[in-house]
């Protein structure tokens, strides 16, 4: 399946540069539509009003400099991937430091440009899914909003429909239960009823009453099946052995 041009962003205060930068930009297959400006302050206002997957910009700029604006764009929930294109090399540093995706030096070379652009192209990807894996579209009266996966304590099966219990309330998703599982299984969501997946992670405590075991998960204590509670114990104490937390 072919990937989706690319809507990019150019940042840059002298007009030559600019409109060259953009017209090398516009002559890649893989880039469809381009957007200019000439400063950083008029570039966050183009990022409130339209969606780029990636800015090209330079460093020095007057008032907000090109490391500034990528200073605000990391605070994005989903930050677009940086290029810097400037004729100084002595910021690459703090550019990478910021997570640029490249940092390309004046007089642009074409291959040096598309060497950029693949650059973006695999962030993307990357981006795309994470963000397919971390947020949750869930609807409530009418607005779609998103839900971290971080926030959900636990899942509960509601016929071929699954509800994520958060600490801002719970969400019905279009998504079963059995689902969920396969794909949460590696963020430390785990079975302990036919009904119920748990996050690890938010697991308070672990409670044993003549047989019976619960689990308390944000101040709600939540039966284990007899079939799942071996399997869940021994997850717990493994992830309590020093040398056992999963490694980034």
């Amino acid at each position: 399946m072919s990937t989706p041009a690319l809507r990019v962003l150019v940042v840059d205060d002298e007009r030559p540069a600019l409109d060259e930068l953009a017209w090398l930009l516009d002559r890649d297959p893989r880039v469809g539509t381009v957007l200019t400006t000439d400063s950083a302050a008029e570039a966050l206002r183009v990022l409130q009003e339209e969606q780029v997957d990636a800015v090209f910009m330079d460093i020095r700029m007057p008032g907000l400099t090109g490391l500034d604006l990528a200073r605000v764009l990391s605070r994005f929930r989903a930050p677009p991937p940086v290029v810097f294109v400037t004729a100084h090399d002595e910021h690459a540093v703090d550019a990478f430091e910021l997570n640029a995706v490249d940092y390309v030096l004046k007089p642009v070379r074409d291959d040096r440009l598309a060497e950029a652009v693949r650059r973006v192209v695999e962030a993307q990807g990357t981006t795309t899914a994470q963000a397919d894996d971390d947020q949750i579209a869930v609807e409530l009266g009418g607005v779609t909003r998103f839900v971290s996966r971080g926030e959900v304590r636990y899942v509960e099966a509601q016929g071929d429909y699954a509800r994520l219990h958060t600490p801002s309330g719970s969400h019905l998703v279009r998504v079963p239960l059995t689902t969920l599982e396969e794909q949460w299984q590696d963020a430390g969501f785990v079975r302990i009823h036919r009904s119920l997946l748990v996050a690890l992670p938010h697991v308070e405590e672990v409670r044993m009453d003549a047989g019976r075991c619960t689990v308390v998960v944000g101040g709600e204590e939540l039966v284990v099946s007899r079939r799942h509670t071996r399997e869940l114990r021994d997850l717990l104490v493994r992830r309590s052995r020093p040398g056992t937390a999963s490694r980034s």
